[in-house]
This record gives C-alpha cells, structure tokens and sequence, in this order.
C-alpha cells in the first residue's frame, strides 16, 4: 500500500444499509460524501461482496493504494464471522474476511461494526479520554455494543442478545430502532423499552459512561431525556458515521506503510481480535 499516513477508506455493512467514505483519520472526519446502498435482500455473502463493490467504485478508490477497513454486523474473530443475527446464516463460521480480499482484488481489515464505531467514538468522539468503562451501543436493525474500559476494546460483546427476564425474546428484538419502526411505537412508549435495557446494562456493568450510536442517535433529544439512569448517557459525536470511521481507522492501524506507526500500534492493539 502506498496511501497517506492518515488516509483510509471505511465500509460499514449494516442490516438494512451498506455505507462508506475517504477517511481523514488525523481528525476523524470525512473527506468525501457518504455513499449509501442497500443492503441487498437476504444479505448472502456474493450479494453483499458486489454491494460493496458499487460503494468503492462510487468512492472511485478500487486499487489497494489506500488502506481498507470493512465493519460487519456480527461476532468476528480471526477473520471468520461466527454469528449472523440480521444477515444470511450463510456468514456464520464463514471466512468473511478472506472472502472479501479474494472478491476485491485486496487486502481489507475487518472487525464488527459496533466495535469499530466504539474506537471512533474512544479515538474522536464522546468516549474520547473518559477512564472507567464506557459502554457504546447502536441502535438500528439490531442492538450492538462496544465495552472499553480504561481506553481498551474488549471486543464482540454481543449485549444486544441479553435475554431478557422472564421473555423468550432477547432485547435487541424488544428495544432496537427496527421494533419502535415494526410496532409504530411513539417516542415515549420506546424509551420505555430504552429504560428496560440500559437499566438491566447498568445493574450488569456499573459502567461509567454510555454512548449511544446509529443512525436514531441524530434524534436523541427526543428519547434520551426520558430516560433515568444512575449512569451519564449521552449520543455517539459521529452517530451513524462512527462505523465508517472506526472500520478506516482499524485499516491504517494495519497499514503497513510504515507512516503513523505509534498509532498504528496502539489501535491494533484496542482492537484485537
């Protein structure tokens, strides 16, 4: 790779969207307009790999000059997704991120959406030189989460799919953006569900912090102060871009160009797989 020191590219595969940018990760900033597609129906590897393709060939940066970073909705370690809650249950245990070096034409670095959306939100956002444990989630077609505790990633946390007491279902499926959309819910019988879930967070976790992400995070003045918690909950700075930014910030930590090293190190390190 021949990219700048502190140039990238993110993607970021969600459940209904696939989303991506040129990254200035000196300020965490886009330097180009977000390209938007849809998630293709059924979200099977081959569907998603040409989704991906449009967004790049949008952004015009197909060739490997500029480092890569892919943020995927699910369980990922050493490459392989091993979970698929809002995609095909093609990706579990699949070597996704082979995969998608082999369909690119290129090495990618790759990670789960909501534990690079966590680094951008520690790096350049609201979780920025806050010690303790800060607890980041997405809400939209599902529930992610991002446990860092004193400026460290504990990664693929998964507390979406705590189940909830007593129900069958888990509270991704009672609290995400996708059931206030699916049940017509208004703001306030939401944040009802909101108070359910971070509550049952905060007797778990104690955390110091929460960080609320996605793309619903734009309206957060219109939930978050219905909520009453013991703990500081505030909206992600970078609310839906915040994957984007974290998937090209994991791609320059692996850049091997030899620029930015110090950096590169040190987000390698918080986000290890």
């Amino acid at each position: 790779m021949t990219g700048t020191a502190t140039t990238a590219v993110g993607i970021d595969i969600g459940g209904t969207g696939i989303k991506g940018a040129l990254v200035d990760l000196s300020q965490g900033k886009l330097l180009t307009d977000r390209i938007k597609v849809p998630t293709p129906k059924g979200a099977e590897p081959d569907d998603v790999l040409k989704a991906v393709t449009e967004v790049l060939e949008k952004l015009e940066v197909t060739d490997d000059d500029i480092p890569l970073g892919v943020a995927f909705p699910a369980i990922v370690k050493n490459g392989r997704t091993l979970s698929a809650a809002n995609v095909a249950h093609t990706w579990i245990d699949f070597e996704a991120e082979a995969f998608f070096e082999k369909g690119l034409g290129r090495q990618i670095h790759f990670a789960n959406d909501a534990d690079v959306a966590g680094v951008a939100e520690m790096r350049y956002g609201a979780a920025k030189d806050r010690d303790g444990v800060v607890l980041l989630t997405t809400l939209g077609t599902g529930i992610g989460t991002a446990m860092i505790y004193k400026g460290v990633l504990v990664p693929n946390t998964e507390l979406g799919h705590l189940h909830r007491p007593g129900h069958k279902k888990d509270f991704e499926h009672f609290a995400a953006y996708s059931a206030m959309e699916r049940e017509e819910l208004e703001w306030d019988a939401w944040a009802e569900r909101l108070q359910q879930y971070y509550s049952h967070l905060e007797f778990l976790f104690t955390p110091d912090l929460f960080v609320v992400g996605g793309g619903v995070s734009k309206h957060a003045d219109k939930f978050l102060p219905l909520l009453d918690l013991k703990t500081e909950i505030v909206p992600a700075v970078h609310r839906n871009n915040a994957g984007i930014i974290g998937a090209a910030a994991l791609a320059l930590a692996g850049d091997d160009s030899g620029a930015s090293v110090d950096e590169g190190e040190d987000l390698a390190g918080t986000t290890s797989r």
